[in-house]
């Protein structure tokens, strides 16, 4: 099973590595990872993604828990959450697909941040699946290059009900 891991860690030397290097000597792989200062520059957010069954990513939390740079673990995927990722794809455009190129962009809402006779580079930015999507509908054209950045995600606020005034109904004469 997938899990979106997010640690808030101090922002000094070697906490990345400590907690890297905790995931491979236990034979787990990073999926995917992104880290970045928070509004307090010595402190960073980080977003990982590993897969694992749930007891052993349970102790792999409380693991992390007890490095001393960490100061708290939440994984994410146990409750709602948004996530994000962006790719850059580099697509090979013939004369005759531009105009693919472009209406494939368009229904992903991406971006042509660059174009040259023979290429056009493309912005996606969206959940997994819409990303991993407009790749797939690229791809027949001709993918050059691709860089996808680590995703990220934030849990959702609980939805309380709105509350409502009541007043009493006025009386029928």
């Amino acid at each position: 099973m997938e899990h979106i891991i997010s640690l808030t860690v101090e922002n000094k030397f070697g906490s990345l590595s400590r907690i890297a290097g905790l995931f491979s000597g236990r034979g787990f792989n990073i999926e995917s990872l992104s880290v970045a200062p928070t509004l307090d520059p010595s402190v960073s957010m980080m977003t990982l993604v590993t897969k694992g069954d749930d007891p052993i990513i349970e102790q792999i939390l409380k693991q992390l828990n007890k490095l001393i740079d960490v100061i708290k673990v939440v994984d994410i995927s146990e409750s709602e959450f948004v996530e994000r990722e962006t790719a850059l794809i580099k697509v090979h455009t013939r004369a005759e697909d531009r105009a693919e190129a472009l209406r494939i962009a368009d229904i992903f809402r991406a971006n042509v941040l660059d174009s040259s006779p023979t290429s056009y580079t493309i912005e996606v930015t969206g959940d997994v699946r819409k990303v991993q999507a407009i790749i797939n509908l690229l791809q027949p054209l001709g993918i050059k290059e691709l860089v996808r950045t680590g995703r990220i995600a934030i849990g959702r606020e609980p939805i309380r009900p709105a509350q409502t005034q009541s007043r009493p109904l006025a009386k029928a004469n």
